[in-house]
């Protein structure tokens, strides 16, 4: 692991980021440390893809989504003139 120090942080930064982390029951270095993880490498998802989607659209009523009417498919281009 390594090591970064950060200087001259608006002490109302500060004073939020311990209020912060003692929300979450952290120490104010690990909200930092998740917060720049965050940042840098996106959020991250402990279950899988699949189950993610099926509950952003859960909610949404499959049978009560219009169905279009059934073409007659077209037919496909002749080549060479055969």
């Amino acid at each position: 692991m390594a090591t970064l120090m950060i200087r001259s942080i608006d002490e109302r930064v500060k004073a939020q980021l311990r209020v912060l982390a003692a929300h979450r029951g952290v120490s104010m270095e690990q909200h930092a440390r998740d917060i720049l993880e965050q940042a840098v490498l996106g959020p991250a998802h402990d279950e899988p893809f699949a189950q993610r989607v099926h509950k952003r659209f859960a909610a949404v009523a499959v049978d009560a989504l219009p169905v279009p009417k059934r073409q007659v498919p077209r037919l496909p281009p002749k080549w060479g003139g055969r």
